[in-house]
């Protein structure tokens, strides 16, 4: 649909920019893979905040308001306790600050394992409070049931194998998945199960590169790597990873720009204005009229 949004930036400075352009659909993510392969490969990003879609989402085919905000956002120790009210406010503020990327909202832990009732019960509750498109969940075979469920009943899934840092409690920890012939079989088993359930699109995560290769050859589903392969028919990174924030980042990561940096010295530079009174200035402050 095209966008129709009213700006008024005298109130308000978050607002989206109105473009030529209309939304990017799941259909047409899912229609990008043909005969087994994607000639334009497919961009995805995490945002969290409706500024952070604005910027970033002329740039990108999906947005992913991932469970990671749990992390990023709140600083929790992991993705494990954020909850679907969380996941929900982030979600409609990303809607809102987008008007071309499909937005994809993650199923937080707990939220949808028990059975395909409770899973379409949560999805349903984060789709209507937010306007996304789809979700997105982890689990290959075991999650297959679910992913058909949803599918017909008209929620699009994302897909979510690999590394599953959902399950960061069992796998032991965060490291690359499918380096053993069994766990190799096993991702590729996850994958084939998610596709024939329905699953639009694929996450394959920390997964070493010949089985992720492997995983995008088996799959009708395009498949978006993250520490995984440039042969994925997409990719996908944190953003504020990509951006440098952290100092500590997955070694699959790429900086593409050091954040952090130019935030800490944006800010000694105003704290010295501040102290040394030179800050507000004369174009910073309101003087009597004549």
């Amino acid at each position: 649909m095209s966008t129709t949004f009213q700006i008024n930036t005298a109130t308000s400075r978050a607002n989206p920019t109105p473009a030529p352009m209309k939304r990017l659909t799941v259909p047409k993510i899912r229609a990008r893979k043909s005969g087994g392969k994607v000639d334009d490969p497919l961009v995805m990003l995490t945002a969290y905040t409706a500024r952070q879609a604005q910027l970033l989402d002329a740039h990108c085919d999906l947005l992913l308001v991932g469970d990671s905000l749990g992390q990023v956002i709140y600083g929790l120790p992991s993705t494990l306790p954020v909850t679907l009210d969380m996941m929900a406010n982030h979600a409609a503020a990303v809607v809102r600050g987008s008007y071309h990327a499909v937005v994809i909202v993650d199923m937080p832990f707990g939220s949808y394992e028990q059975s395909p009732q409770q899973a379409f019960e949560s999805a349903s509750q984060l789709l209507k409070a937010s306007n996304a498109a789809g979700v997105k969940l982890e689990g290959g075979e075991a999650m297959a049931e679910t992913v058909a469920f949803l599918t017909r009943r008209g929620i699009p899934v994302m897909g979510h194998i690999g590394l599953t840092p959902q399950a960061v409690n069992v796998l032991g920890g965060y490291g690359a998945r499918g380096r053993s012939d069994a766990e190799a079989e096993k991702i590729l088993a996850d994958a084939r199960a998610l596709d024939e359930a329905g699953a639009f699109a694929i996450v394959v995560e920390g997964v070493v590169e010949p089985i992720a290769i492997s995983v995008t050859e088996a799959v009708q589903a395009p498949t978006i790597g993250i520490g995984a392969s440039a042969k994925c028919d997409g990719q996908v990174l944190v953003t504020e990873d990509m951006l440098g924030m952290f100092e500590r980042v997955p070694r699959f990561v790429k900086k593409y720009g050091d954040m952090a940096a130019m935030i800490t010295q944006t800010a000694e530079r105003y704290a010295a204005e501040v102290r040394e009174r030179s800050f507000p200035g004369e174009a910073q402050t309101y003087q009597p009229k004549d």
